[in-house]
């Protein structure tokens, strides 16, 4: 294809696979074995941006009702975020206790109750800031700042894809926006570009721009392209390789792919009503979100090894997430209503197919709320990343199962604190990695998820 000419040392080297760059293809091709052998081969990670109140949710505190009203003074003083600090509030939603473990929870989550006995909490979750952006990126991506790798791209990275027609890393943002910060959270930061996730939005059109042009022919088509991936190959060789410049190759030939494997996947024509009845797709207002938990479903069984999916968009008026400043009881029964229903339809689907067995599901918030009320409006709770609850799901979890605690009132991590380094590390361990071993060399160091913190919480396995 190219003519006669001289071949330089750089070339050379990077035709035979040598020098730097094949270096690091050699450390990319090493990646796809686990450190031991996993309980899960594939993870779901579900995000509800804005902080989820854990008083209000699955963490029942019976002494909050009973101080209702109350002040805290002297030593026991709460200090809101922002705003005025008000006085204790107990849950305006009654707890009852739920399946053969006996789990309270409250009646925000009616479908999300019948499946506790499925389900691993972890009450005593602590984050590093209380506040929204660097929070959330923390939870996605283990540092507090933007420019790292999601969980999605480590995990894409340590172990690849399954299939070679879909993403090793899909991210489905909520229908109402992204989260703040945006492709931060599924960005691949120092990793590889390859290892990004990929978009899927919407029911209409899943993946942009995926169908082929019209009146162009498929026999035309894979030509172009053939010849596009050769020119770009070419050109690849001469420049002495480029990380974005292979990223956007394989992108292109994973695209062409995925013309004949993303319609499949992501058409629900084949699921049966009652499918799509349990999931909520009757409803207006919830079936976005109901599409993107059966897709979510649908990717996985099919081979993509991680899926990022958000309940809960962009702050600002009107609120589309869990950030309950002015009023709880308005702001977390509308959310609740969307997530509740879909989200507990996706595990039991999941657990009929067997799916459970062979893939860890989180599902955590960026930080808690306070016991108190706060002085922004009737009934809000302010943010609180001193303790809150996040749960798990699936292979290798003890189930039915809860763990740590927040003192009586809900304020702070008391028994068993976890940090999300710690939940980062046990769901790497979860997916045969050791935290501490999966790494990337950048910018003079080793950099990995947890940093140089976290550990497994080895109460959590079964």
């Amino acid at each position: 294809m190219y003519p006669d000419r001289s071949v330089s040392r750089r070339e050379w080297l990077w035709r035979t696979g040598g020098g730097l760059g094949g270096i690091a293809l050699a450390a990319m091709e090493a990646q796809g074995k686990t450190h031991f052998p996993a309980k899960a081969k594939r993870a779901l990670c579900i995000f509800m941006p804005g902080g989820v109140s854990h008083m209000d949710t699955f963490e029942y505190k019976p002494e909050l009702a009973r101080h209702h009203g109350k002040e805290t003074k002297g030593a026991n003083t709460i200090t809101p975020f922002f705003g005025k600090r008000g006085a204790l509030m107990k849950s305006p939603w009654t707890f009852r206790p739920h399946g053969q473990s006996g789990k309270w929870v409250s009646e925000i989550l009616p479908h999300l109750a019948g499946c506790v006995d499925d389900m691993t909490f972890v009450h005593s979750m602590t984050a590093r800031s209380n506040t929204h952006g660097p929070a959330l990126f923390q939870m996605s991506t283990g540092s507090i700042f933007q420019g790292f790798p999601s969980i999605g791209s480590w995990i894409s990275y340590g172990l690849g894809s399954e299939n070679e027609n879909l993403p090793a890393f899909v991210s489905l943002p909520d229908s109402r926006g992204m989260p703040p910060g945006g492709p931060v959270h599924w960005g691949n930061g120092f990793l590889p570009a390859a290892h990004q996730g990929v978009i899927f939005s919407g029911e209409k059109e899943p993946v942009a721009d995926l169908a082929p042009p019209a009146g162009v022919s498929g026999g035309a088509q894979e030509a172009t392209l053939r010849l596009l991936g050769e020119l770009n190959r070419g050109h690849l060789r001469m420049t002495g390789g480029e990380d974005a410049l292979d990223a956007r190759i394989k992108a292109y030939e994973l695209a062409a792919r995925m013309q004949l494997s993303a319609p499949e996947a992501t058409s629900i024509s084949g699921e049966s009503d009652k499918t799509r009845e349990e999931y909520g797709f009757g409803d207006a207002e919830m079936r976005p979100y109901a599409f993107n938990c059966l897709l979510a479903r649908r990717l996985l069984e099919r081979g993509v090894r991680c899926v990022h999916l958000y309940n809960g968009a962009h702050f600002g008026a009107p609120r589309v997430n869990w950030d309950a400043h002015e009023n709880i009881e308005i702001n977390h029964g509308k959310l609740a209503r969307v997530f509740d229903q879909p989200t507990a339809a996706l595990l039991r689907d999941m657990k009929r197919r067997g799916m459970l067995d062979d893939t860890v599901v989180m599902c955590t918030t960026e930080f808690g709320r306070l016991p108190i009320t706060q002085g922004l409006g009737e009934g809000g709770r302010d943010h609180n990343p001193e303790g809150f609850t996040s749960w798990l799901a699936g292979a290798g979890l003890k189930r039915g199962f809860s763990f740590g605690a927040t003192d009586e009132l809900g304020y702070k991590a008391a028994v068993d604190p976890v940090t999300i380094y710690d939940f980062h590390a046990t769901i790497l361990h979860l997916m045969g990695l050791d935290h501490t071993r999966l790494s990337y060399y950048h910018n003079g160091l080793q950099r990995r998820l947890t940093d140089v913190h976290g550990h497994v919480i080895q109460e959590l396995l079964a």
